[in-house]
């Protein structure tokens, strides 16, 4: 992506509250806030015309993240319907400062975006349907600037379901390992959590103590994240979990310590690890 200014207004103060966010010489425009300032999101007046949006919480059965991705010609009054949806604790909404979005548009988007979410996330995403817009040939390729300019300020604002995955580290010693019946999986550590790379195997059996893993394993393996080879399971893709704990149970079929259990090529747990390092 290109160097960009960013410009963050925090409307009343707090770095998580209501706040505005602007790509320099970008037509967009992005307002979020928690779920507890959503009557003030409401009232905004960007929130009056068509825009795509973004609710964010956690999954109350596999205690993972999960992602709405939605659009509205109207965005405040359809996000007046989802307060029912108790996932949810943040919104998170993008408009046009030209008004130039039309409903074919943000249509678009909304289709690029899930399809985005479920191939490079861990993540819930809980409407994984969208049927989507067929555009012009100048209209697609003026909305998928806009797409690209939209990725490039979600970070910013805590949601990092679109990132594209790590790259395998080049030195050996930071690769970490997890190995149980004969079967490895290699990770590293990342700024958000802990990486499992494309190859790794897991057993495919859950444990019978398993709930929210089995769970998570069922949602990986719906999404084609992990697939079944002979007698254990393979990750077909880079996956972030939110922790190191987390990832390691994915392998294992249960619960575990990711601090103790995942050690690099030396045998040292990624506990010691870190502990040497501070």
């Amino acid at each position: 992506m290109e160097a960009a200014t960013i410009k963050l207004f925090l409307v009343h103060g707090s770095p998580n509250g209501l706040r505005t966010a602007e790509l320099s010489n970008w037509s967009g425009k992005a307002i979020a806030a928690p779920r507890n300032e959503l009557a003030a999101l409401l009232k905004r007046e960007e929130l009056s015309s068509p825009g795509f949006y973004f609710l964010t919480g956690v999954d109350p059965d596999t205690g993972e993240k999960a992602i709405y991705i939605g659009e509205a010609e109207d965005v405040s009054s359809r996000l007046k319907n989802h307060s029912g949806k108790d996932f949810w604790n943040s919104a998170t909404v993008f408009a046009s400062k030209d008004e130039n979005l039309t409903k074919a548009h943000i249509r678009y988007i909304e289709g690029k975006l899930i399809s985005i979410a479920l191939d490079n996330s861990a993540s819930q995403v809980v409407n994984a349907a969208s049927s989507g817009a067929k555009l012009p040939e100048s209209d697609a390729a003026e909305m998928d600037i806009f797409l690209q300019k939209t990725l490039q300020l979600l970070p910013v604002l805590g949601i990092t379901d679109f990132n594209k995955s790590v790259e395998e580290p080049v030195r050996q010693e930071d690769i970490l390992y997890r190995k149980i019946k004969g079967l490895t999986a290699k990770g590293k550590r990342t700024s958000g959590g802990f990486t499992v790379y494309a190859g790794s195997q897991a057993v495919l059996e859950h444990r019978p103590s398993a709930k929210r893993t089995k769970k998570k394993r069922e949602l990986l393996v719906a999404k084609g994240l992990l697939s079944q080879e002979g007698n254990h399971l393979v990750f077909t893709k880079d996956i972030e979990f939110s922790s190191p704990s987390l990832a390691a149970a994915v392998v294992r079929g249960g619960a575990t310590n990711g601090l103790t259990s995942w050690k690099n090529s030396a045998g040292k747990q990624l506990k010691e690890i870190e502990e040497n390092e501070t």
